[in-house]
């Protein structure tokens, strides 16, 4: 089963299969602690790899530090072309806690652990998980700059901003993705997608498969879905796809068979009137 999803080059420069995957939700209940099967986690992400993903998504956070050390065990070493996404910047101090640290000694520290637990000398894709309102953001782009310099990280990506907060970074470092929360249901980032497509930027929405209400009996997506015989996850993620050349969904699953489901969806073609009516909905 090929990834026929397309690529996008990030920066110009990498391209990568345009649906990944996310690693998140291979830690435990509430993204803490370690997976409930382990070696269902392995196969997951070896699994990927073999249907032609090379984007996977992970932080620091996950589990914390869980996530990236599974994506060691299963993959290391790591295939040719595959780009390992972390992040660092949004800690962990229990279940459902999370507090933005945006301090260039503590960035700093969490990529020197995402390298090792990771088993790389260059992290392809490091992105600040979060602006940390309490320190200058020139501080926080600045310190991902002189990692970036000293060769540890290649590209550099933000989550969860601005158009603005985005310009300012850019005045400092290139700036390769923008991963904010988008899917079918919930686009209040249509306009740092839209300012991502002119500028070249991947997008990467967190949260790709929001179904809801659509995929209810008579929901458009229940209709669509027995139109083309797709389910409504991969009927949500060709949407995506569809939408922006620059969108890069990575849906996460802890299950072998979800993913090989997910997967399905870059086979999935919306004809305009269906890729219409899921626009309309929002």
């Amino acid at each position: 089963m090929p990834n026929n999803s397309g690529t996008f080059a990030l920066s110009g420069q990498r391209p990568v299969h345009r649906l990944g995957y996310g690693a998140m939700q291979l830690t435990g209940p509430g993204v803490w602690g370690p997976p409930e099967d382990e070696d269902e986690a392995i196969r997951v992400l070896r699994r990927a790899v073999e249907l032609g993903v090379d984007l996977i998504d992970t932080a620091d956070s996950y589990g914390p530090a869980i996530s990236e050390e599974l994506i060691a065990r299963a993959l290391y070493p790591y295939p040719e072309g595959l780009v390992i996404a972390t992040k660092a910047g949004l800690a962990r101090t229990g279940p459902g806690q999370w507090h933005p640290i945006g301090r260039p000694a503590y960035l700093r520290q969490q990529v020197e652990l995402s390298l090792r637990r990771l088993r790389v000398e260059r992290i392809e894709l490091f992105q600040l998980h979060r602006i940390d309102p309490e320190v200058p953001l020139e501080d926080q782009i600045g310190t991902l700059k002189e990692l970036h310099d000293e060769g540890k990280i290649g590209h550099i990506g933000l989550s969860e901003v601005s158009v603005s907060e985005i310009q300012a970074s850019r005045q400092i470092v290139d700036i390769a993705t923008v991963q904010n929360l988008y899917n079918l249901t919930n686009r209040r980032s249509e306009d740092v997608l839209n300012y991502a497509e002119e500028e070249r930027i991947g997008f990467i929405p967190w949260f790709p498969i929001a179904t809801g209400e659509l995929a209810r009996p008579g929901g458009p997506l229940d209709e669509i879905a027995g139109e083309t015989g797709a389910r409504p996850a991969q009927l949500a993620l060709a949407w995506l796809l569809r939408r922006s050349p620059v969108m890069l969904p990575i849906p996460g699953t802890k299950s072998v068979a979800h993913l090989e489901e997910n997967m399905g969806a870059a086979d999935v073609e919306l004809t305009d009137e269906q890729y219409k009516r899921l626009a309309d909905v929002a």
